[in-house]
């Protein structure tokens, strides 16, 4: 065992009389220890009920010869975080889960990991976790939350919007608020949490359903239990993340992002796993695996189911069987089994859910002089007539800014909202803005404004948003230099976006504008300024 070294023998004795302290038994000493590397809080909706994951999880371990020791790590709502400062800190908070995990187990020694992550950036900094200490490993999510009528809380956002556009009134606001999230879970369409737990099945890391049994159901308990049985089956066998999550296995994780019509934020989290898998990923790959991959699924915001019709009409490992031959199916997965194994017997159990709703992807790479590096964007949640777009720029060095703009009416048919400043180090933290997006849509201008940032799109938004521009604002990129009034063109389906100025003027721009930097940070999100890469990269510390 790993852990031998920490309590066999005399010298040990100091070890063996702590755990003692906490009412461990010697036979509970001696057997595998197993770490439950939960994320509850009582401030997240989606993290609110893992303390029951956590006991069915442990339950299952026991039984199958485990010892279960259970750690906390921290967990951002960036829901609760959004259109504030606060925001900041979600993105720039992976990097902490990922590192205090790392310190917790190396620490204190295990011998396989359990992870009980739901919402946004808690997945992909445990699959980092993961990946950087190679134990046997398994992932377990709350589950996403259920749509009781059709609505999410995206719903909410539209609605302010519609509210500021004089649309709806207050009483109505009243009636989508009570409504929008009905339980715990993560938010209930395909947005960055449910992205990255269907995610978690397709690279392997997670039985089937991960992603897709709602938070509320019985199943959801029986699916932990098993995921706790199932990691003392992993550790016997010694099957590890390197196993698992290999090169090939991160492009069916691709292959199905694009099937499903995942987050945009999905990439820039894949990105930053494959640099801790030592596995060379370009955003380049995208474009390639989304020009050859079907969208399969339209979920919110794309379209009008959620999770649960999804879990209904045959989940991931359905929508994985529809694939074919595009995934590698002899890799390895946490059910000791390969992906083909796995997929076999997946059914579609309802077209109207999944079905073949384009011929590419649902993400899109785009690149050009206003995005040399590139830039994403949610083909699948693009109306067609935004696919090919030309506007004219309103720039904003900051999400406040726009947002003041487009509750007062500034923003017109036509129009490019341009949000810069708001990178991964010029933010910093890369906030991802969904009030902006949602506004707009609830305005119901998404079918004439574009908007563009070096920031984030919440997984829940729709329409022309492009994000991750890179290089970003603070680094020098060509969108620190846009003016009012520049004619930008949007071509999504042919991976373009341009700023309609020539080289001399931008030449001209680049020697008599400034960059602008923001000088009153402290604390962690200083030192994560300082050393966070860009977003093409993944947005990573190192």
């Amino acid at each position: 065992m790993n852990t031998d070294k920490l309590k066999l023998g005399a010298e040990n004795a100091p070890k063996r009389a702590l755990l003692k302290a906490m009412g461990y038994t010697d036979a509970q000493i001696a057997r595998p220890r197993v770490g439950i590397v939960n994320s509850f809080n009582e401030v997240v909706p989606g993290h609110i009920h893992l303390t029951q994951i956590a006991r069915a999880v442990k339950d299952g371990a026991l039984s199958g010869g485990g010892t279960p020791m259970e750690f906390n790590v921290i967990g951002v709502c960036d829901g609760l975080a959004m259109g504030h400062q606060g925001m900041k800190y979600s993105l720039s908070s992976r990097e902490v889960i990922a590192d205090s995990i790392e310190c917790m187990v190396k620490a204190h020694g295990f011998d396989a990991l359990v992870f009980i992550p739901n919402c946004d950036k808690i997945v992909p900094a445990m699959l980092m976790a993961a990946a950087r200490l190679d134990l046997p490993s398994i992932f377990i999510s709350g589950g996403p939350m259920l749509s009781i009528d059709g609505s999410d809380l995206n719903s909410v956002f539209e609605a302010v919007g519609a509210l500021k556009a004089g649309k709806i009134d207050e009483n109505k606001l009243d009636k989508i608020e009570e409504n929008a999230c009905p339980g715990c879970g993560s938010c209930s369409g395909m947005f960055t949490a449910n992205s990255m737990n269907c995610l978690c099945e397709a690279l392997g890391m997670a039985l089937g359903g991960n992603g897709t049994v709602p938070a509320v159901y019985a199943q959801r308990l029986r699916l932990a239990k098993t995921a706790g049985e199932q990691i003392m089956r992993l550790y016997q066998a010694n099957l590890r993340p390197s196993d698992i999550m290999t090169e090939k296995a991160l492009h069916n994780a691709l292959t199905v992002d694009m099937a499903l019509g995942c987050s945009s934020n999905s990439v820039l989290h894949l990105l930053a796993l494959a640099h801790e898998l030592g596995i060379e990923f370009e955003l380049k790959t995208v474009n390639e695996i989304s020009g050859r991959t079907p969208n399969l699924c339209r979920l919110a915001p794309a379209g009008k189911h959620h999770m649960q019709d999804l879990h209904r009409a045959g989940g991931v490992y359905a929508v994985m069987n529809e694939l074919g031959d595009l995934l590698n199916k002899a890799e390895m997965t946490v059910t000791l089994k390969t992906v083909g194994e796995n997929i076999k017997s997946a059914a579609v159990k309802d077209s109207g859910v999944i079905q073949k709703y384009s011929e590419t992807g649902g993400l899109a790479v785009l690149s050009g002089n206003l995005a040399p590096d590139g830039a994403i964007v949610k083909r699948s949640a693009v109306k067609p007539e935004m696919l090919d777009f030309t506007g004219a720029a309103k720039v904003f060095d900051s999400e406040e800014q726009a947002i003041v703009a487009i509750y007062d009416g500034k923003i017109i048919k036509g129009d490019v909202v341009v949000i810069r400043y708001e990178g991964p180090s010029g933010g910093p933290g890369m906030r991802e803005m969904l009030s902006p997006t949602s506004a707009i849509a609830g305005m119901g201008l998404d079918s004439d404004v574009a908007l563009i940032t070096d920031g984030r799109f919440s997984g829940a938004t729709k329409g022309a948003s492009i994000g991750h521009v890179s290089p970003e604002a603070a680094a020098g990129g060509t969108i620190a230099y846009v003016k009012d009034g520049d004619r930008i063109h949007i071509d999504i389906n042919n991976h373009s976006i341009e700023l309609l100025v020539d080289e001399a003027e931008l030449s001209e721009r680049r020697r008599t504008m400034k960059i602008k930097a923001k000088d009153n940070l402290k604390g962690y999100i200083k030192r994560y300024a300082r050393s966070v890469s860009s977003a093409d990269k993944g947005a990573i510390v190192c």
